[in-house]
C-alpha cells in the first residue's frame, strides 16, 4: 500500500517536478522560504524513495488531515534535527522528533512514517464506515 497525502501544492516548487525525491531534499538545510517538506508517498520499502514537495505555506496554515510535514535544522556535531507535524483533523501535532541524524537519514525515518499513514488511512476508513452507518440506522 503506497500512501498518498491529499493534493496541495506549494506555491513555490523547486525544479520542473514539485515532487522530489525526500533523500535528495534531506541531504541539504531547508530553504528559507519553505516552511518544511510535505510527503506526497511513502512506499511500503525503504528502499524506494519517499516523494515530497516543499511547502512555503504560512506557518500558522494548518496541515490538512493525514498530512505529514517534515522539517529540519542544522543541529550538534554536524547532523540535521528532524522534526514531523502531522495533520489532524482540528489542529497539527508534532509526530516525531530525530535529532543529529546524519547524511541520508531517510531510511531512519520511514518506519515512522510508514506506520503513521498506514494508521492514519485505517482510522479515515473505520470513521467512515461508522458515519455510513449511523447514517443508515437514522433513515
Amino acid at each position: 500500500m503506497t500512501y498518498r497525502a491529499p493534493t496541495r501544492l506549494s506555491t513555490k516548487a523547486i525544479g520542473p517536478d514539485p515532487y522530489l525525491d525526500l533523500s535528495d531534499l534531506a541531504r541539504c538545510p531547508m530553504p528559507p522560504s519553505a516552511r518544511g517538506a510535505l510527503l506526497r508517498s511513502v512506499p511500503q520499502q525503504p528502499t524506494e524513495p519517499i516523494r515530497a514537495m516543499w511547502d512555503t505555506a504560512p506557518e500558522p496554515e494548518p496541515l490538512r488531515p493525514g498530512a505529514i510535514l517534515l522539517s529540519w535544522k542544522p543541529g550538534h556535531g554536524g547532523g540535521m534535527d528532524v522534526t514531523a507535524l502531522l495533520g489532524l483533523a482540528t489542529t497539527s501535532v508534532v509526530l516525531a522528533t530525530w535529532p543529529s541524524l546524519h547524511g541520508d537519514w531517510t531510511p531512519i525515518v520511514h518506519p515512522t512514517l510508514y506506520e503513521v499513514t498506514g494508521l492514519h488511512a485505517a482510522l479515515t476508513v473505520a470513521t467512515d464506515a461508522l458515519h455510513l452507518a449511523n447514517h443508515l440506522v437514522a433513515s
